[in-house]
């Protein structure tokens, strides 16, 4: 049998280190996000805003990363963390509807990466616009199926090349926030500290910049996805947390020093990757290439890391009967194939949707971010479930992570949580050919409940596109 052969039957797991898994989830979550903050906080909020705006998500998100450790310890015998904290907690249906968000979220955000690449190319090639022009999507297809035809490879080549490409796209990231440091005007920084005219209340400062920072910090689960590959189960906890301190302080840091750069209102209207863009105006063209060197190797690194995560969710809900068992067949080479083709078939999909979209990759960012929004929420309220059971510094940190996620649901706003209805209600004919497939009832009341809000959602949300009340 070839290696391009499939089987239901599960091949032995690649098994992954803790150095590995920690670049995995550092390399998940250092993609396109950082080299968009400096305008994306800009168009939001100055210094005091950023600085707030840092402090609830940093601890918001440390405290998602303890659950996502937690859970690791607590409950070994889940795999796909995500997904099966959902589906433990809650029941399969919801299970099922955490896994398909989490996966679509994961498809969605890999579209940002190509729209991003095309975009910073576009600065030299007009023809690629703002990465959202016919070319841009051509070119972005080809690269999305060369990716394909690699991770088809193997699991263990694809991580190898995450690890290196790590490493080399967090040099560029950091010399960026010396150089900032070393060029800050401090009359800048302290007119920028207050906000802009256009900023608002601080409050709706801070509430403008969440979904940036979710975006951002997608990936501190990476090691919980992958931890049927961990050589040691407690090696998941390690790894989610050493990823996380890893790259909070650059975030945060790419975030503040962009301020005694540029007026915040000049950074506001920069074009994407508007890191780059502010360091040319520090130092000049060289740094405008510097970054963007940087950029393209980050979002690919972050990619394979991303696609990898994306086709696993799928293929471990589908081991557990929660998929259609055409999802669950995997090469020797340990890929999980139609996992795979159905994640880049949707990725190809998104991307034709930003043809039509204002703002292309914005708009992209923030589905992303709120698709992922219900898995993590689901998430967060089973530690607080298993955590009544246990010391009640567990608990504790449980709950400020389940109030967190339900606020950035509010943050996200009406839109995206209509566009995101309109993305589920229909995968849940996905979770039809599962249960026929075991010949089981279809739906218990409690998820006909479900189905019928989703549905509702949906509706309503296709209504909204269509009479204006919403655009993309």
């Amino acid at each position: 049998m070839s290696q391009a052969d499939t089987t239901t039957q599960a091949p032995p797991a690649a098994k992954l280190s803790l150095p590995t898994l920690t670049t995995m989830v550092v390399g998940s979550m250092v993609g396109a996000g950082v080299f968009s903050l400096p305008r994306r906080f800009a168009q939001e909020t100055g210094v005091a805003g950023a600085l707030i705006a840092w402090a609830v998500a940093g601890t918001g998100m440390l405290m998602l990363a303890f659950v996502f450790q937690t859970l690791a310890v607590r409950r070994p015998d889940l795999d796909a963390g995500v997904y099966a904290y959902a589906k433990a907690g809650f029941g399969e249906y919801l299970g099922f509807f955490s896994a398909f968000g989490y996966w679509a979220s994961a498809c969605v955000g890999n579209v940002t990466y190509w729209v991003l690449i095309m975009s910073t190319i576009g600065a030299i090639a007009p023809a690629l616009g703002d990465g959202d022009t016919v070319l841009a999507v051509v070119l972005s297809s080809v690269g999305l199926w060369l990716f394909f035809a690699l991770i088809s490879r193997g699991v263990k080549e694809a991580a190898a090349i995450n690890r290196i490409v790590t490493v080399a796209k967090v040099v560029p990231i950091i010399v960026f926030v010396v150089l900032a440091l070393f060029y800050l005007k401090p009359s800048v920084f302290a007119d920028n500290f207050g906000g802009a005219d256009y900023a608002g209340s601080l409050f709706n400062q801070v509430k403008g910049t969440m979904l940036a920072t979710v975006f951002v910090f997608l990936g501190v689960e990476g090691a919980s996805v992958y931890s049927r590959h961990a050589r040691r189960r407690e090696d998941v906890g390690r790894a989610t947390i050493l990823g996380f301190v890893s790259v909070f302080a650059i975030f945060a840091s790419v975030t503040i020093v962009s301020y005694g750069i540029m007026p915040m209102a000049e950074i506001a209207e920069l074009r994407q990757p508007s890191m780059a863009e502010v360091l040319e105006h520090a130092v000049g063209t060289w740094g405008k290439v510097f970054v963007s060197v940087g950029l393209i190797v980050s979002v690919l690194g972050a990619y394979l890391a991303w696609t990898l995560m994306a086709a696993e969710v799928l293929y471990v809900a589908a081991k557990d009967d929660d998929m259609p068992r055409f999802l669950k067949r995997a090469t020797a080479a340990d890929v999980p194939v139609p996992a795979l083709v159905m994640s880049t078939v949707l990725s190809q999909i998104v991307l034709v949707v930003t043809l039509f979209s204002d703002d292309a990759f914005n708009f992209a960012l923030d589905l992303t971010s709120a698709l992922t929004l219900i898995p993590f929420l689901l998430a967060a309220a089973f530690a607080v479930k298993i955590g009544r059971r246990g010391p009640r510094g567990r608990l504790a940190i449980a709950v400020i992570a389940t109030v967190y996620t339900a606020f950035l649901i509010y943050a996200a706003g009406l839109k995206f949580v209509l566009v995101s209805f309109i993305i589920y209600a229909p995968a849940t004919v996905l979770f039809v050919m599962a249960r026929k497939e075991q010949a089981r009832r279809l739906f218990s009341p409690g998820e006909l409940v479900i189905l019928a809000v989703s549905v509702a959602g949906a509706a309503l949300g296709i209504v909204a596109l269509a009479v204006g009340w919403i655009s993309l």
